[in-house]
């Protein structure tokens, strides 16, 4: 029974056959199994790879996707392919959890955000570091949908994940005073 279990497996995945001996069904079944497969590890083994991805999420994804696309097309066998895929995500895994109790290796493994703009000044040192130019600066600084001016910015980093995040300046409200009409009573506004 349980032979005949496994003969039906290898026939319906095309098991033991080299690559090029594999028959669009049998590749179109390997992808639903090692597609179930890849969603169950990632979801269980690493749920940071699915949010914001920072470079060490990033790595994990082309590396997974390389490595389980192997099982797929046959150039490598199906159930090791699995278990490269699952040692993978645990490997993320375990960096993930020694990043987050040691923070050298966190630096090391996801890196530092960089100072762009400090006190309205823009930080050439920074920019230089990640390789900025004052043009990606003043388009990062209009995507985030805030204060595209440097000056009036307290700081901006370049985040790990890629992204420029800003903390606004806190100013005083500007004071307008308004003259209404002939000797009547000036108006003074607070705009903040």
């Amino acid at each position: 029974m349980l032979q005949e279990a496994r003969g039906a497996l290898e026939g319906l995945l095309g098991l033991g056959r080299d690559a090029g001996d594999i028959e669009a069904g049998q590749m179109a079944l390997r992808a639903v199994v090692v597609y179930a497969f890849t969603l169950g590890v990632v979801r269980v083994g690493s749920r940071r790879f699915l949010g914001k991805a920072t470079a060490f999420d990033v790595i994990l994804g082309i590396m997974i996707g390389s490595v389980m696309s192997r099982g797929i097309n046959g150039s490598a066998g199906l159930v090791p392919t699995l278990a490269a895929g699952a040692v993978l995500v645990a490997l993320h895994g375990l960096f993930a959890m020694l990043a987050f109790r040691t923070s050298w290796f966190g630096d090391w493994v996801k890196g530092r955000p960089v100072l762009l703009v400090e006190d309205g000044r823009v930080r050439p040192e920074g920019m230089r570091q990640a390789s900025l130019t004052e043009n990606d600066l003043a388009e990062a600084l209009r995507l985030q949908g805030r204060e595209p001016d440097p000056s009036r910015i307290r700081r901006a980093y370049l985040e790990r994940n890629g992204s420029v995040s800003v903390v606004p300046r806190e100013g005083a409200p500007r004071v307008v005073e308004v003259a209404v009409a002939d000797g009547v009573q000036t108006v003074r506004v607070e705009l903040s």
